[in-house]
């Protein structure tokens, strides 16, 4: 009878390998002979809680790991990596499908394989995202609910792949026009040229995925009675604002300035006064700026065409290419300190010049508002001198809260697109949030993913553990409460408490906000006061020699993250200077103004009414 042992030691070959098969000998009692890839049979004496039953041959690549007769965790290992080896990528896991990601293009998704899942019931075709998308199809039909399709995973896992798929699947069952019109956008086609838009301006390459979704999303499609697609809505949460100005060695910001600096479309280079060549601008060459993966020229073409099928005018498209470069540009500008002064002043005025050309401005204004901005003081304005490094961080804070704004716009612009006069009555929701992430640096932004992450796994737990107990109960079915020790709370409360004793690393945070004295390390002191040695989720970092450093851990549901907390405080508040807001407001280019029009702080230029 077969066995899975686990215990890395004993193949030094393959670290990695947590499980390894093995049989039983005759002697010595409590020993087991293992055999491991790539390592010589050896003899090794275990305890028996480390001896799991292997399940006999004819589980092998079984296609619902539910079905298993001895189900634990090497043996749902085994199974996954005995179907990805057959590139069986899905695989049902009871009522979850599990997807290893290929980091290939299999065909699978084709027309023919949308075909084979039409109408299926779940045991009627092998495992496939189309199978639960066709199932959320049908329950909503026959039970008239509305459903929702949660994908979750690590960073890199795979999920806005999937996402696109099963936004595909809908597409293509439901679709309500003629295909033959499709170069003017029907609604289905409109619907998936959302994605091409969204990751242009949304995704971008970090060290874990070369098309990382820097933002969640919950995308609703709509359907009419029949089960016809009647209309699309998307909602977007935490777009990292930071990449747009900072990104790590081996990353790049956003993918929409490398398709642009491509050179497919010459005409959008001229236009934004840019070069081809990445490395002349600041704000996106301090990591990668190619991708092996990714062809940026031809992302450009789908990009630009997503936008058209979408209804975006060539003024709209213009304006966001417009401030997109003014961006880069702002990225550029340089200011020096004035002689025996606290104040600053600029060094060159031609990439301000260029800036405020595509953000319709005048270039003096800006300047000086950058500068000299206007504060108010009681009832009046007066003129405030600034540092060099403070105006750094204002125009840093600037460009982050200009492509914000702009990508809420887009995202709202989408929306109105897919917004029919059609009657709408059901809707399948599709949950697409950026993944847990485990970096050798880990900052304020991978804090807040993977504390989304925490809350959406409790979800899922309290669900699975302790809702589905409950309605045990309620039906009368013998059962003995079982605590699967799932519970996330701890680490949720560590997060996001309000109340003291103690309060959580969020509540601490906007606290040391208020006082002007407070610095990153302060914040670092209060965390330690609060939570070391009372908080079990919370404990000093593991400082690795060669890794940035590390300034506190939390142990996480999906592992343990050491955090540095540089910048915490700036990132947390991010003031936006308001002097060049008000500049913004009456900005010659409608779409500029339009994103500040309900900026409620800005500075409009006029003295106030006593």
């Amino acid at each position: 009878m077969g066995w899975l042992y686990r215990d890395p030691s004993i193949a030094p070959a393959s670290p990695a390998l947590l499980f390894a098969q093995g049989f039983p000998t005759l002697t010595p009692p409590g020993a087991l002979s293992v055999c491991v890839l790539g390592v010589s049979l050896q003899t090794v004496t275990v305890k028996e809680d480390q001896i799991m039953q292997q399940n006999p041959p004819k589980f092998d690549k079984i296609e619902d790991m539910a079905m298993l007769t001895f189900l634990h965790e090497p043996a749902v290992l085994y199974n996954l990596k005995e179907r990805y080896a057959a590139w069986m990528i899905y695989t049902y896991s009871g009522l979850f499908c599990v997807t290893v990601n290929p980091y290939k293009w299999l065909p699978v998704y084709n027309a023919e394989v949308v075909s084979a899942y039409r109408g299926k019931k779940r045991s009627e075709a092998p495992p496939h995202i189309f199978s639960i998308s066709d199932n959320a199809y049908q329950n909503m039909l026959t039970d008239r609910e509305n459903q929702s399709i949660l994908i979750t995973g690590e960073s890199g896992a795979g999920k806005t792949v999937n996402t696109k798929r099963v936004i595909q699947y809908f597409a293509v069952i439901a679709a309500i026009s003629d295909r033959s019109k499709k170069d003017q956008g029907t609604l289905e086609d409109q619907i998936i040229q959302a994605n091409p838009a969204l990751e242009a301006f949304g995704n971008a390459k970090t060290v874990r995925n070369d098309n990382s979704s820097r933002f969640g999303k919950f995308i609703r499609i709509h359907f009419g009675a029949t089960g016809k697609l009647a209309s699309a809505d998307i909602e977007t949460y935490l777009l990292e604002k930071s990449r747009v100005i900072f990104q790590l060695k081996s990353e790049r910001s956003y993918h929409i300035y490398y398709q642009i600096l491509s050179n497919k479309k010459p005409e959008l280079l001229d236009m934004m006064l840019v070069t081809n060549n990445p490395y002349d601008y600041a704000f996106i060459s301090q990591g990668e700026t190619t991708v092996s993966s990714i062809d940026d020229a031809e992302e450009l073409i789908a990009t630009d065409s997503a936008f058209d099928i979408l209804g975006f005018t060539q003024e709209e498209k213009n304006s966001m290419y417009k401030l997109t470069g003014a961006i880069m540009h702002f990225g550029n500008m340089k200011f020096k300190q004035k002689q025996r002064e606290e104040q600053a002043e600029p060094d060159g005025t031609e990439e301000a010049d260029k800036s405020a050309y595509l953000m319709g401005l005048n270039s003096s204004d800006l300047l000086k508002g950058l500068v000299h901005p206007r504060v108010k003081v009681g009832n009046e304005y007066v003129t405030k001198g600034q540092t060099v490094q403070q105006v750094s961080y204002a125009v840093g804070a600037l460009a982050k809260s200009v492509y914000e704004r702009m990508f809420g716009w887009m995202v709202t612009r989408i929306n109105n697109t897919l917004e029919t006069k059609q009657p709408r009555q059901y809707f399948i929701g599709v949950l697409d949030i950026a993944g847990f992430e485990i970096f050798d640096f880990n900052s304020f932004e991978q804090l807040c993913i993977n504390f989304t992450n925490e809350k959406l796994q409790q979800f899922f737990n309290h669900h699975m553990f302790v809702l589905e107990q409950e309605e045990y109960k309620k039906e009368g079915i013998e059962w003995v409460f079982i605590d699967f020790g799932m519970d996330l709370q701890a680490c949720i409360d560590l997060i996001e408490k309000v109340l003291p004793n103690p309060m959580g690393i969020m509540s601490i945070l906007e606290e040391e906000c208020m006082f002007p004295k407070a610095t990153d390390m302060t914040f670092k002191a209060k965390l330690f006061d609060n939570h070391l040695g009372k908080s079990a989720n919370f404990s000093k970092p593991r400082n690795i020699k060669g890794r940035p450093e590390a300034h506190f851990s939390l142990i996480h549901y999906a592992g343990t993250v050491d955090y540095n907390i540089l910048g915490w405080l700036q990132k947390n508040k991010d003031p936006l200077n308001e002097t060049v807001v008000g500049l913004y407001q009456k900005s010659s280019l409608k779409l500029l103004a339009l994103l500040f029009a309900n900026y409620a702080g800005a500075d409009t230029g006029k003295t106030p009414l006593p």
